[in-house]
């Protein structure tokens, strides 16, 4: 990915609200295949990182990119951005 196409995708995250929530049960198999659905259906999604959870969001990220095979967008804070192509043309994000 390039760096124009993660800053296209980083603006369209900025209007987008956190559709999945990690909590003090951290990544789970049955967490990650919920991302994967997620991400089939919309290919980019945001993750809200609770306080309760003990674990590095940065390490988190890298570790359901390569579970889910997408790319990690951006990590802010406790926010976390993973894109993946989606194979439905109709739905597709067209970048850059």
């Amino acid at each position: 990915m390039t760096s124009k196409q993660r800053a296209y995708l980083k603006s369209l995250a900025m209007t987008m609200d956190p559709i999945l929530q990690i909590g003090k049960g951290s990544l789970t198999p049955e967490y990650i295949a919920s991302v994967r659905e997620a991400l089939e259906a919309r290919e980019l999604i945001k993750i809200s990182v609770l306080q309760n959870c003990l674990d590095d969001p940065g390490e988190m990220a890298q570790v359901m990119a390569e579970r889910t095979h997408s790319q990690v967008v951006q990590v802010i804070g406790r926010k976390i951005v993973l894109y993946k192509e989606g194979k439905d043309d109709k739905k597709k994000i067209i970048l850059p």
